[in-house]
């Protein structure tokens, strides 16, 4: 299939208002796609299904499933257009913010971040809350493929998606985060957490309120982990760079153990993440509900692929076929959290930032986070 008529498919399952998903994983060439045949909202609460699956921040609310059973599927390998990335870049430079919205903007975050911080000053326990906020640009009109190639020319090493559903939505992102990832019983999960723009390196300081950010999501996962995974392992925190934006990154491994039945209970022990919600996890939840004053939906959600069949070869030598032959076919899971994301609605897309909240946080910077957050988003229209 040539990458014309990959985009073709989609553009006419776009038109048809039939529900699809088109996504590339990190560091990967080819961008592979899930074509629902019908308009129905299927569901999933045990997560024991196959397809494309995507979570909304609350998991108590409806999970969206795109059945592999009900779908096409279809793959094409991805140049790179140039064409694309120059568009973007001069396109952008038309786009000012109105001052008098942008400064309404900043007033309300810093209130909630300043009324964050005093929460976890004065209660017990409280460590950190992530607050978020959206930010709504206005277009004419959407067309999500042009959207969909000027991520994937930007974010290279990000999950890049457009997630698309007519009773649900219009979603397209690129997150730096993976949530889980499952290869027969074994697991990889990470720590993501600190944030502090890339100024053409990756060696930098961090100060302590992003290393004390990236210990509290790094203890979170592994106490939550440990009930129902074997041979816990965890890796080295480094600094990664996405986009524009550079990261703490802390890497972890491990087993499911033989008591574990369903990839359902490492999910809730992992889901919301401190990166996205806050510890302790329910009182930051209920803060983020009672203050936020917006429903983010799917944004610091979770999606990807699930329980989707892999062939893996015994032998890596192409050419011995006869070896080839006697290769095993596992269950894998990739499933990534929904951040650096965008919801388009008619003539309106809604940008979603945040950032976690320690009792160390300054509301002033914590708003030029968000600011430097959405940067390179705003760049892609």
């Amino acid at each position: 299939m040539t990458q014309d008529h990959f985009f073709d498919e989609i553009e006419s399952h776009y038109k048809s208002h039939l529900p699809f998903v088109m996504y590339r994983k990190p560091d990967d060439v080819s961008v592979k796609a899930m074509l629902q045949e019908n308009d129905e909202v299927y569901n999933t609460e045990d997560f024991i299904e196959s397809g494309f699956v995507f979570s909304p921040f609350d998991i108590e609310e409806d999970t969206i499933l795109i059945p592999l059973k009900e779908t096409a599927s279809i793959e094409v390998i991805y140049a790179m257009d140039d064409k694309e990335v120059f568009e973007s870049s001069r396109e952008s430079k038309n786009r000012l913010d109105d001052e008098s919205t942008l400064a309404k903007r900043k007033s309300l975050h810093m209130d909630v971040v300043a009324s964050a911080v005093k929460a976890i000053k004065e209660e017990v326990g409280f460590e950190k809350v992530v607050i978020s906020r959206a930010e709504t640009i206005r277009i004419s009109g959407t067309d999500p493929i042009p959207l969909f190639k000027r991520l994937l020319n930007t974010y290279n090493s990000a999950f890049v998606y457009c997630w698309y559903h007519p009773k649900v939505g219009l979603w397209l992102g690129a997150t730096p985060e993976t949530l889980l990832k499952m290869q027969g019983r074994q697991l990889s999960t990470m720590a993501l957490a600190g944030t502090q723009q890339y100024k053409g390196t990756e060696e930098v300081v961090w100060q302590d309120k992003e290393k004390t950010e990236q210990q509290l999501v790094t203890d979170f996962i592994v106490g939550n982990l440990q009930p129902s995974v074997e041979g816990l392992s965890i890796g080295k925190t480094k600094t990664i760079k996405a986009g524009s934006l550079l990261h703490l990154k802390t890497e972890l491994r491990g087993r499911l153990s033989a008591s574990t039945k369903s990839i359902r209970s490492v999910l809730l022990a992992l889901h919301p993440t401190p990166a996205v919600c806050g510890m302790p996890r329910e009182r930051a939840k209920q803060f983020i509900l009672n203050h936020e004053e917006y429903d983010r939906e799917f944004y610091t959600g979770f999606l990807g692929e699930l329980n989707l069949k892999e062939k893996k070869s015994r032998n890596n030598n192409r050419r011995n076929v006869e070896n080839n032959v006697y290769g095993s076919v596992r269950t894998v899971s990739n499933l990534f959290v929904n951040l650096r994301c965008m919801q388009c609605k008619n003539d309106e897309i809604l940008l979603y930032v945040g950032g976690g909240i320690t009792k160390d946080s300054i509301p002033e910077n914590e708003w030029e986070e968000t600011v430097n957050k959405t940067t390179t988003i705003k760049n892609i229209l």
